[in-house]
């Protein structure tokens, strides 16, 4: 019996590609996790960023962010697809705790930085 976990996964892809590569590899990794039977909680382009370290000789990259519900194995075969990709420089899933899980709905809804009071108040104006 599998357990469903939470997971998230940023992968930095190579500023060379075209947007038209970059929507076709973003949707074959969303693709790979649909597939294996995960559910995609969020999804974020963060655009090009500039990387701390040069990695293969760029030092720019295509950054994106999938938060993710799935069994524990879609991550390994996650895994194995970026690593067969060569548009991908760097990857990194990792399994969110209750406390991670909070704090991405907060960031998602806005509030992050604003204390209760504010969150309550802005709760009543809508």
């Amino acid at each position: 019996m599998q357990f469903t976990k939470n997971y998230e996964t940023v992968f930095i892809l190579t500023p060379v590609l075209s947007e038209a590569q970059i929507k076709d590899t973003v949707d074959k990794f969303r693709k790979v996790l649909t597939d294996n039977g995960a559910e995609i909680v969020n999804e974020e382009s963060m655009g090009l960023r500039k990387l701390a370290y040069p990695i293969q000789h760029k030092n720019t990259g295509y950054y994106f962010l999938v938060e993710f519900t799935s069994e524990t194995k879609v991550p390994e075969a996650l895994d194995v697809e970026f690593r067969r990709d060569e548009r991908v420089i760097r990857h990194l899933t990792t399994v969110l705790d209750k406390h991670a899980i909070a704090y991405n709905e907060r960031r998602r809804k806005g509030q992050l930085g604003k204390s209760k009071q504010q969150t309550e108040k802005a709760g009543e104006e809508k």
